[in-house]
């Protein structure tokens, strides 16, 4: 029986001096687009990059060890991952979505839905009734995003996992903004979880990828089946430097959601901001149910100016530490508006209906020194007229 190890320890060490020719530490980049064959009907254990490769196989195995899953597919982004899932839907089929989500997610549901290959409804899941009303219909699968992008809003996984299970619908739940080393949806009754690893688990803004982790092993053959036919699998060197950027995941996060809970603190309290919206913060609706289900709080957050759109453009253009851009996860502080980015196509009527406002921005809480951090908030909170 394998000795079960520290989360911290697999992030730091899985794989490491794995490489028996030379005794390399560090697992090698294996970027070869075909393997040799031992003869005529005599392959190897790898045949061609697009169906499995070493480097990828390694980062698919760290993942897996990390949120307590069967195994994993490393695909090419975030939407590949979560499309990938919804491979497993059919034209017959319902998925049920937050209605609050990221724009990129609700984006591929509208249009898989527009193509006829599933149905889908955006479904407030803080709202036992909605969600009770949705699954009545009996699901196909079930998307859960906690907590939410853009808003943090926290929604109990077990309780909902639990509800599903009833209906005979499965659960995904995308744990980009978290990670494994904060919660671990797996343990809580999901079935899948889904990761954008361009985010923390890769950390460092230099790589686009995704990863979905299975927690039964019966779904390995028809996930890795379809994402080779489909050709969504990462390529070996994104592969290699997420793998890198993973060693650190822990010490990043903990000292980026030490930030974040200071920029939260400080903004709850500035005459400017109208709203503060981050689960470590005690008035947080969610907040109990975070304490239960997470192991911390997280570096994201996002908060209302009370000016609306010409107070988030004299703010987003006096900041100077943090950086407009969209993305986050990174070890960077960055802000993001987004009525304007990241949420840009969801349309005008589901963005209301989300509650994302345009004096909405959304920070990713980064490395710097946090009174660097809070001192271009004071200068750039300073910038919006009275």
């Amino acid at each position: 029986m394998a000795e079960e190890r520290d989360p911290r320890t697999i992030a730091a060490a899985n794989g490491v001096a794995s490489e028996e020719v030379f005794g390399a530490v560090a697992p090698p980049l294996y970027l070869s687009s075909t393997f040799a064959f031992a003869g005529f009907e005599r392959n190897r254990s790898y045949e061609y990059s697009r169906t499995a490769n070493p480097g990828r196989d390694l980062l698919a195995d760290t993942l897996a060890k990390l949120e307590g899953g069967a195994g994993a597919v490393v695909t090419s982004s975030g939407m590949a991952a979560v499309d990938l899932v919804l491979s497993l839907a059919g034209s017959a089929d319902l998925v049920i979505a937050p209605h609050d989500c990221y724009g990129g997610t609700y984006r591929l549901l509208s249009a898989r839905r527009d193509k006829g290959q599933f149905d889908v409804i955006f479904v407030d899941q803080s709202d036992r009734a909605a969600l009770a009303a949705a699954l009545a219909r009996k699901p196909k699968l079930v998307l859960i995003e906690t907590p939410s992008n853009p808003l943090l809003r926290v929604v109990d996984i077990h309780q909902i996992a639990v509800c599903c299970k009833e209906v005979g619908a499965r659960v995904a739940v995308d744990n980009t903004f978290l990670s494994p080393a904060l919660q671990r949806p797996i343990g809580l009754g999901a079935d899948f979880v889904v990761h954008s690893t361009t985010k923390y688990l890769n950390g460092h803004s230099d790589v686009v990828g995704g990863a979905l982790i299975y927690g039964d092993a019966a779904d390995a053959e028809p996930l890795h089946s379809w994402a080779n036919i489909t050709g969504v699998t990462g390529s070996p060197f994104d592969a290699y430097l997420t793998l890198r950027g993973l060693r650190t995941l822990y010490p990043r996060i903990e000292r980026q959601q030490a930030n974040a809970a200071a920029v939260a603190s400080y903004l709850a309290a500035h005459p400017a901001v109208s709203a503060v919206y981050y689960p470590g913060l005690a008035t947080h609706p969610g907040h109990a149910i975070a304490c239960a289900q997470q192991m911390g709080f997280g570096a994201m957050l996002s908060f209302e100016l009370a000016g609306g759109l010409e107070a988030v453009r004299r703010f987003v253009e006096a900041v100077r530490v943090f950086t407009l851009a969209e993305s986050l996860g990174g070890v960077e502080s960055l802000v993001a508006h987004p009525v304007t980015m990241t949420h840009a196509g969801m349309g005008e009527e589901a963005r209301r209906e989300a509650g994302i406002g345009d004096g909405l921005l959304r920070l990713s809480v980064g490395l710097e020194a946090e009174a660097d951090l809070i001192s271009d908030l004071k200068q750039a909170l300073s910038a919006i007229p009275d």
